[in-house]
């Protein structure tokens, strides 16, 4: 593994057990409410969370028995999935849930050194994967979409190590000018983007992870040519 897969796979117990608390604080109601993200409900969330370890726990089974397979069938099958599986009870969503978050963690516990060599399709067809790039997707997703269910967890409560994880792989998006990052909490400056230059912005790590992923209004964050830089939802 790749030391940003091993640092990734590292984090996602911790992961999964704050997300799992906060599902598990959820009033019947509280499922059918709004999340962060345009158009979903908090079980709409749940339920992408769920099928997301589905799919990728059978893409590292299919590489631990040389068998690749997919992570989904169709991008339609995907949203069709997720919508489905939203409006299930919610006490048989969170069963999916848990069973999901056990089979993928079972799934990369399995994992041999030499099961990592290779890609995996996304959808057959569709763009392609790193397997070794499975850990950093999926605790990317537990973190992220924890806070999207605008339930009590946020982008600040973000440990430490993930704030850094995130920083150092939006790296490796593209963006439509040059800029850094320099975060007021950590000793490092990250910088994005092909070329030289452009502007500095500045904020907590986790102010600038959630802005970079191209949520919320870039609140708290100051850029030294005082607009901040364009960046895509993630």
């Amino acid at each position: 593994m790749t030391d940003s897969a091993a640092r990734a796979a590292d984090l996602i117990a911790g992961a999964d057990r704050a997300l799992v608390r906060t599902v598990d604080a959820l009033a019947g109601p509280e499922w059918g409410e709004p999340s962060l993200l345009p158009g979903w409900t908090r079980a709409h969330v749940v339920a992408h969370l769920a099928l997301n370890a589905e799919g990728l726990a059978g893409v590292l089974h299919g590489a631990h028995v040389h068998q690749p397979q997919p992570m989904y069938a169709s991008p339609e099958a995907r949203d069709a999935d997720i919508a489905e599986l939203a409006a299930d009870d919610p006490a048989d969503l969170r069963e999916r849930f848990l069973g999901a978050t056990a089979h993928f963690e079972r799934a990369l516990a399995a994992m041999h050194e030499d099961d990592w060599d290779g890609r995996f399709e996304r959808t057959p067809g569709g763009p392609d994967f790193a397997l070794v790039s499975v850990p950093l997707m999926r605790v990317r997703e537990v973190e992220i979409h924890h806070a999207d269910l605008g339930a009590g967890y946020a982008a600040g409560d973000w440990p430490e190590a993930f704030r850094v994880l995130l920083l150092d792989s939006m790296t490796k998006r593209p963006y439509p000018q040059p800029f850094s990052a320099r975060p007021t909490d950590l000793d490092r400056t990250w910088h994005y983007g092909d070329g030289e230059g452009g502007p500095t912005v500045s904020g907590t790590s986790a102010d600038l992870g959630w802005w970079l992923t191209g949520r919320g209004t870039g609140a708290g964050l100051t850029s030294d040519t005082t607009d901040l830089p364009e960046v895509e939802s993630w």
